[in-house]
This record gives C-alpha cells, structure tokens and sequence, in this order.
C-alpha cells in the first residue's frame, strides 16, 4: 500500500459511522441516470430556485445548527407535556382506517387501511453525529420505540438523510424487524452501511413508487439539499411523499422550501386525507426594498417553509380549496433555528384560521383520528412565554412574496 492510499485508509477510519456511505458502484450509476441530475455539476437539482446550497449558507446553517438552545427564548420555560402513549392507544384499529400518532419533530407514526407507516423516525437524543453536541431534544420520546412492538411498522419511509430525519441509533433498532425502508436514491447505501439488509430497501427518484403491505409509497419533489459528512456531495435524493391505500391517501413534506411543484403533486396523487407539512426551522426573507437592504443570511429561504408557506402549501396541495386536515411538523422538538421553539405552531393557528383550513395540533405522543375533529388547543402556551402586546399581535405577517416563488408561478 502507498503512502498516499495509506493515508486515506487511515482518514476513512476515522470517520463517524454516523457519516454514512457514499454512493457507490451500481447505486452510483443509477443515481447518474436520474432526470434529476446535473452529471456536469454532479449533483442533484432541485425541481425551482437553486440547485445547491452554497458553502457559506452550509457554514451559516451548521453555525445555527449548533447555537445554544437556551438563547434568546429559543426553548421552553418549562416542561413540554408528553402524551403518555400506551400500546392499548394503538392496539384498537383506528374508526375509519386512519390515526396519526405525532412523536415530535418529523416522526409520525401514521395507520392507514390497516398498515402502519413510520416517517423520519428520529429516537436519538441528539440530531447529531456526535453524543456531546448538536441540537438536542427538547422533550423525551413519547413512547420507547422497542414499546411498538417486534414488528412495529410495515413501513418506514425516509424523506432525506439529514440528522434530524435520519437517525442511526432508531435506523440500527428497526434494522433488527422485517420493516420494509422506502428512502430516496442513494439513501440506501447509509442505511446498508448500517445494517439493513439491501432486499428490504426500496430506493425511489422521484414519480417512482412501490407497493408495501397494501399501500403506494411514491417519492414526490421538494426543494431541499442533502448530506451528512463534512464534504456535501449532493449524491444523495431528498423527497416528499405521497401514500395511498385502498381508501385514504396522505402526504409528508419532508423538508422543502415553498415551490409551485405542490400543486402537481395534488392534482397527481391526491386529494390528501391528511397532510404532513413542515412549518419549522425558517428564517424570514427580507424582500428588496427593506430598510436594511440585506437578504436573510443562511438557506431557509430556499430549503425550509415558514408557516404561512406552509399554509399556501397545503392549498396548492388540495387544488386551492380547503379540505382535509394538516398536521404540523418540524417544530417543537429540536432547536435548529433563531425562532423561538412555539413560534411555528403560534403562527399556523393564525395561517390557518385565516384561510380557512383545518388543522391538527397534538402534543406529542397523542394519537389522532381526522374522523374525530377537536377544537386546537394550544398547549404550547403553558410552557412559553406570551410576547409583550400578547398573541394576536405577534409575530408580524409575512405580506410579500419571495421573489423567486413569484417568478415561479
């Protein structure tokens, strides 16, 4: 062996398994041939706005990333209530086939006609590579992912491999069941790497669809960027989700930014029963004619949704007409932007109500039947603090639109 390879050798061992595996080999020259890569740049590219997220917004994300959650009001003033799930809340079949259990962040165990789904399964105590930094949780796992059971899930279905979604300690623990993995292109080689026999992962570009337990699972668009090792190759797909069954169908953003690509997806794979949309971890955009004059600094303008995108979302996804029921994700579990923890669902109340849609707004760990409708009750208000002028009033609307999303419409 070289000098050279020796090295190389040696740097490669160093490196956390949390890393994952770079595609490779016969993956490699699938993910070539996708639609949605640029083999000139060699990564994939986003369906609007930009393709990549540059080196200094990755320098000023992970620089949020790892911020203190304790300033500037950023966590809980006091203990986030957990439902305390039982098995007996999930033993009875839901009354119309469909029961959603939020476990916080983007985890939702969802039962659908009689099968069980488990999106971006995240048990680990930190969104991090590493068990001494990063974001940690801001409240416990509602129930033991070992408490679901031997098999807890025919399906566990991955939108992209960022930590938060992407978990190697839950992945390791459901490696050891017969679940099924349904992850986009390239996903597959961390979730080998890890343990998980390559005939029960079903890697999927976008449009592509398979079939699990009676269920379609199809990887459909969003606007984001992957990667977990210190180099982003953008070698690996991330998606949203669209999942039928014989009676209901329901959609998981994943993360993404606001694009027009949701109406598509409505008018391909819905009406949705119920949609999964994240409203958490943005930074506002400052529109040109701001007094300051400057953009908003990082990429959560282009990878992630605030809640009145996320509302414009949900109508694009329901072909601009209220219907069905959102369920808020991506808040209220890590701390991975400036905002304070609450903000998110605070402003998907009023989001909501103004535009007439419905929405769902458990605490973690507690189960819900969209044939059950309840009032919301904001039970975030008992551990955050009320802002100075009181709720109405705060935070300021966004009222302009994103240059770039106009242009796209």
């Amino acid at each position: 062996m070289t000098a050279a390879r020796s090295l190389s050798h040696g740097l490669r061992s160093l490196r956390p398994v949390a890393f994952g595996a770079d595609p490779s080999g016969a993956r490699m020259n699938r993910i070539r041939r996708s639609p949605n890569f640029d083999t000139a740049s060699g990564t994939f590219r986003n369906p609007a706005g930009p393709d990549a997220v540059s080196a200094v917004s990755r320098l000023e994300f992970a620089k949020n990333f790892f911020r203190k959650e304790a300033r500037a009001g950023r966590a809980p003033s006091g203990v986030i209530p957990v439902y305390p799930t039982t098995i007996a809340d999930l033993v009875q079949p839901p009354d119309d086939g469909l029961r959603f259990t939020w476990m916080g962040h983007s985890s939702v165990l969802t039962e659908i006609d009689g099968a069980r789904v488990l999106f971006d399964p995240v048990w680990g105590e930190r969104c991090s590579p590493f068990s001494f930094a990063g974001p940690k949780r801001l409240h416990p796992a509602p129930v033991p992912l070992a408490a679901l059971g031997p098999e807890p899930v025919d399906a566990v279905v991955i939108s992209h491999d960022h930590y938060d979604h992407l978990d190697l300690p839950t992945i390791k623990a459901l490696a050891r069941t017969g679940t099924v993995f349904a992850v986009p292109l390239g996903v597959g080689a961390h979730l080998e790497h890890w343990g998980v026999p390559a005939d029960r992962v079903r890697e999927l570009d976008w449009h592509e669809s398979t079939e699990v337990a009676g269920l379609t699972l199809t990887a459909t668009p969003a606007r984001h960027f992957c990667g977990r090792g210190l180099r982003n190759q953008q070698h690996t797909l991330w998606a949203s989700w669209s999942v039928a069954g014989p009676e209901h169908r329901v959609y998981h953003s994943g993360d993404t930014g606001y694009f027009p690509g949701f109406q598509e997806i409505g008018a391909t794979y819905g009406p949705f029963d119920v949609t999964m949309v994240q409203i958490g971890a943005y930074s506002e955009f400052v529109p040109a004619g701001s007094p300051d004059g400057k953009p908003d600094p990082g990429p959560w303008p282009d990878i992630h949704m605030t809640p009145d995108e996320g509302i414009r979302a949900q109508l694009d996804l329901q072909g601009g007409q209220p219907g069905g029921v959102m369920l808020p994700i991506h808040w209220g579990t890590f701390n991975l932007a400036g905002h304070p923890w609450h903000e998110p669902a605070e402003r998907i109340m009023l989001a909501a109500r103004e535009a007439g849609q419905t929405i769902a707004a458990p605490r973690p760990g507690e189960p819900f039947e969209p044939s059950h409708p309840s009032s919301v009750y904001p039970w975030w208000r008992d551990v955050a603090p009320v802002p100075a002028g009181g709720w109405p009033s705060w935070p300021a609307r966004q009222t302009s639109p994103r240059p770039d999303v106009a242009a796209d419409r």
